[in-house]
């Protein structure tokens, strides 16, 4: 099995590092897993002038899955829209057709007080977000600027959805609805956008062919409330790209901590890139601080949705939780009477919950 590791910036480098250890235990067991690494986002700018070089673009097709860690540095803000390090991400998931983004929102039961809501209302909390990548706001055309009738700029964005775009990304949510609560919440704003309108007519569709499935619709500014407000009340979400990139933020503070929230993102044959939800935090590189926990269960959801390895993928979730349960805690997570550990002691500590 074929993996190609882009570090990326930041902490990416650090959090990637921690993921690897655990991977390695697996491989001295016999898993037969081959690492490549290749540079990317502003490390790609940095070395080839581009954040998705060519090179590293073959590595990742050729692979059977990516692990990446965060890219970005304020470094890099004044560059071209083209070449700074997020649209080597954006580049990546186009290139490789990448449309499904499952961000799990788990809240384990020794982080929840750690949370930002009551315990009460994040204990036992599991939520799944479906996001659909590939579309929407942010690949739409036409895009631009140009000066109006009375020479002022004006900048515009195309939010586009086709009705395949949005059926594929139903039919997946739909399939993992069925293995999980049986319960499926579409997101959309169908009272003021077509695109909205479109997305809802080929949801209820979709509908039909999961009768096992309960299917409930809910406005994206009213799902932003109930996340905040009950958020168990919800199993599965699915909803477009740029709805799903601010819901899936607001569900990863239920959790504790964003450094706790892994992400897969996934083609028609589960191919995937795996990465951890939050960003490069170029203000901690460096310092043995970073939370890699999000990363280490990214590459459990590798080893879940793209190599079919339940049992492997259980066991690394299994040693986190251990870890946990036994105090440790990064900056991130932290709370009186648990112990405070950094970056690479967090990785060691799953890794010898792991053997063990």
């Amino acid at each position: 099995m074929k993996i190609a590791v882009l570090a990326g910036d930041g902490i990416g480098p650090e959090i990637i590092e921690q993921a690897l250890k655990v991977l390695d235990v697996l491989r001295k067991d016999g898993l037969a897993l081959e690492l490549e690494h290749a540079p990317y986002g502003g490390a790609g700018y940095d070395a080839y002038g581009d954040p998705l070089p060519e090179g590293t673009l073959k590595l990742a097709q050729e692979a059977d899955a990516v692990l990446c860690g965060a890219v970005g540095g304020p470094q890099y803000d004044k560059l071209p829209r083209a070449q700074r390090p997020e649209q080597g991400l954006l580049r990546i998931r186009k290139a490789l057709g990448l449309f499904a983004n499952l961000r799990p929102a788990l809240a384990f039961e020794e982080l929840a007080g750690a949370s930002s809501l009551k315990t009460e209302l994040v204990a036992g909390l599991d939520v799944l977000i479906v996001r659909e990548l590939t579309g929407d706001i942010y690949f739409g055309e036409p895009r631009g600027r140009r000066n109006n009738a009375e020479g002022e700029c004006v900048a515009y964005d195309t939010m586009l959805y086709s009705e395949s775009e949005i059926r594929r990304i139903a039919e997946v949510a739909f399939g993992l609805a069925l293995k999980r609560g049986k319960k499926l919440t579409s997101v959309d704003k169908e009272n003021v956008l077509e695109t909205s309108r479109l997305w809802r007519e080929v949801v209820k569709e979709t509908a039909k062919r999961y009768p096992q499935v309960e299917l409930s619709h809910m406005y994206v500014d009213n799902a932003a409330m109930q996340l905040a407000r009950a958020p168990k009340q919800f199993d599965v979400i699915v909803t477009g790209n740029m709805f799903g990139d601010i819901l899936s933020d607001e569900a990863s503070m239920l959790t504790g901590s964003i450094g706790m929230l892994p992400s897969a993102s996934l083609d028609s044959n589960n191919k995937g890139l795996y990465e951890p939800a939050h960003g490069s935090a170029p203000d901690i590189a460096g310092k043995d601080i970073a939370n890699p926990l999000a990363t280490i269960l990214s590459a459990a959801m590798m080893l879940r949705y793209t190599f079919e390895m339940e049992q492997e993928a259980a066991r690394v979730e299994a040693a986190v939780k251990r870890v946990l349960a036994q105090g440790c805690r990064t900056a991130d997570i932290y709370e009186a009477g648990t112990r405070k550990v950094g970056t690479a002691e967090m990785g060691d500590a799953v890794v010898a919950a792991l053997r063990a």
